[in-house]
């Protein structure tokens, strides 16, 4: 009875909303809640007044991911993945992006990898690591800084960046990411999160990680002129990463 009655619903294109397409008010499971005490900071920097909330923009989220599917996704994938034409969950999608209150979303998500050039506004030894079993909630992995602490740090590196590799490549990927931050409050903070990540690495790959270090050496190695040096963390980088895309590719 129940199987039959969720057949009598409309279905809903994006989680979130109504089957008529309008929002959901939010919720308390809306959004990620921070204290600022556990954002360290550097000397001048302040963060807060607490508590900071983050919400998750999940229907939005999903709008943009789902133009992305339609833009890269097979014709014979798109038939069997989505109920109804390309041209119309196109026009939805784009309904859902133009009602975003905010120019930016709140939180910026990519699957089975992290932009290396992200982990040049962390600093790689302030990481917060709990090693719990794969299926524990509480397996995590992250960063934590003030945005403008970031903005700082990605500042440095792109315009290292400009000299090395032009605009394209991890220059724009610098450029793109301090845009985003700066669509928020400097009192705010940024985290980066290995999000589902943690779940695909045994605990030696999750404690052993040094990708924050490897990229923020590459860094220095640039503003030094080290070539040998860039190069080596290149290849660390390449191995530790380069497994996690085998799994993509057999996914």
């Amino acid at each position: 009875m129940w199987l039959k009655s969720q057949f009598s619903l409309p279905a809903s294109l994006f989680p979130g909303e109504l089957p008529d397409g309008r929002a959901l008010p939010p919720t308390p499971n809306d959004v990620l809640v921070l204290d600022p005490a556990v954002v360290p900071v550097e000397e001048g920097t302040t963060v807060g007044p607490g508590p900071l909330v983050c919400p998750l923009d999940v229907r939005t989220r999903s709008a943009a991911a789902l133009v992305g599917f339609l833009s890269t996704a097979t014709p014979t994938l798109r038939e069997a993945a989505l109920p109804a034409s390309v041209a119309t969950i196109r026009k939805r999608a784009t309904e859902v992006l133009s009602g975003q209150s905010k120019s930016a979303v709140h939180v910026v998500s990519m699957t089975w990898t992290v932009p290396l050039p992200w982990f040049s506004m962390v600093d790689p030894d302030r990481r917060h690591v709990v090693v719990a079993t794969r299926d524990d909630p509480a397996r995590t992995c992250c960063w934590r800084i003030a945005i403008v602490d970031a903005r700082k740090r990605i500042d440095r590196a792109h315009a290292l960046a400009v000299d090395t590799f032009g605009d394209e490549g991890p220059t724009k990927i610098l450029a793109d990411t301090d845009r985003w931050l700066a669509n928020f409050d400097e009192a705010s903070a940024v985290e980066l999160d290995y999000g589902g990540l943690v779940q695909l690495l045994d605990d030696d790959e999750l404690v052993g990680d040094t990708s924050a270090q490897d990229v923020n050496a590459i860094v220095d190695a640039l503003e030094n002129g080290d070539a040998e040096e860039v190069a080596e963390r290149f290849e660390r980088l390449r191995d530790f990463w380069g497994e996690l895309a085998l799994r993509e590719r057999f996914n």
